[in-house]
């Protein structure tokens, strides 16, 4: 079983970081492909980033090319998304992924991924 709990959300102003963290408490994730997607008052949760079981082939969204970096650690169980420049449309509560096999294009759906975290809250404040 794959338990996901994320952290490292907070309130901060726009222009400064944040990196969130994943963690699975389950079963090792080493084999799945690992996304952190987000919903905003109001909208549809969506892709943010992704990263290959490998850890060589990542993915991203284009608001989040340039200033937001995915990254695992297999021995810790452990997803990060660093986020540099935030804006406040960034404001959502981000949530993390795991999945088998999603496919190339279910990397970017909610439909490729099996489980999912409770989110974290990120506010950026103008």
């Amino acid at each position: 079983q794959v338990q996901l709990v994320e952290s490292g959300g907070g309130l901060v102003q726009s222009g400064t970081s944040l990196r969130l963290s994943c963690t699975n408490s389950g079963r090792t994730f080493i084999r799945y492909t690992m996304g952190w997607f987000r919903q905003a008052p109001g909208k549809e949760r969506e892709f943010v980033a992704a990263i290959h079981w490998i850890g060589s082939s990542t993915w991203y969204t284009n608001a989040a090319k340039g200033r937001f970096t995915i990254s695992r650690d297999n021995v810790k169980n452990t997803v990060s998304l660093q986020m540099n420049s935030l804006k406040p449309e960034d404001t959502a509560v981000y949530y993390c992924a795991a999945s088998k096999d999603p496919g190339p294009i279910g990397i970017i759906a909610q439909s490729g991924y099996d489980y999912w975290g409770q989110g974290t809250q990120v506010t950026v404040s103008s």
